[in-house]
């Protein structure tokens, strides 16, 4: 797998720097890319319609493959990419068959600080609505919105890659994706403020 160009501050390069440091020996780096790229490598598998525990299993078998042929990768900056395709692959493995939907109440949720119980009721309506009506979206709408989310800062080359899109349509997908979402909650009673 060939790197495609990021940012010099994006994820893809940050992985790719944290896994090139990981391979010259220092091993605490590995830590770090688990760090930079897991929320990533979550919502690559949620797209695939995998359930939270076969995400898990997913993106722990992908790491495991990683420290497994860590020397076989030649390009450090690939290893988001790399990282990816395997859990999609390893989605399509453990789900053959058995393919579903996913249910709004399956969404992962951000971990959120501790809360009174009043105040995270609250939260957790707003999330599900929020959710439910991402779910209205396109299911490229869903999957690119997914990994933006979730994302620290969003290398677009790596989700162009991850996602089978060229580059300078995701700027433009994402503005359309979210426009669609604002005026879906803008018109849902449940949403108000």
């Amino acid at each position: 797998m060939t790197p495609t160009p990021t940012a010099p501050d994006g994820l893809g390069t940050r992985a790719g720097k944290a896994f090139a440091a990981y391979i010259a020996g220092d091993r605490e780096r590995l830590s770090e890319l688990v760090d930079l790229v897991t929320p990533v490598l979550w919502n690559a598998a949620r797209s695939q319609g995998a359930a939270a525990p076969m995400c898990e299993d997913a993106i722990q078998t992908a790491f495991l493959q990683l420290v497994d042929r860590a020397e076989s990768i030649k390009e450090p900056a690939a290893v988001l990419g790399w990282l990816v395709v395997v859990v999609k692959r390893e989605v399509w493995r453990l789900s053959r068959g058995s393919r579903r939907e996913i249910g709004v109440d399956e969404v992962p949720e951000a971990p959120t600080q501790q809360l009174d119980p009043e105040s995270q009721s609250i939260l957790s309506e707003r999330q599900r609505v929020l959710w439910q009506h991402i779910s209205t979206l396109t299911p490229r709408c869903q999957e690119l919105l997914r990994v933006i989310a979730f994302a620290d800062r969003p290398d677009y080359a790596a989700i162009a890659e991850s996602l089978g899109m060229p580059v300078g349509s995701i700027g433009p997908t994402r503005g359309r994706c979210l426009q669609k979402l604002r005026t879906t909650l803008g018109s849902d009673p449940g949403w108000a403020v």
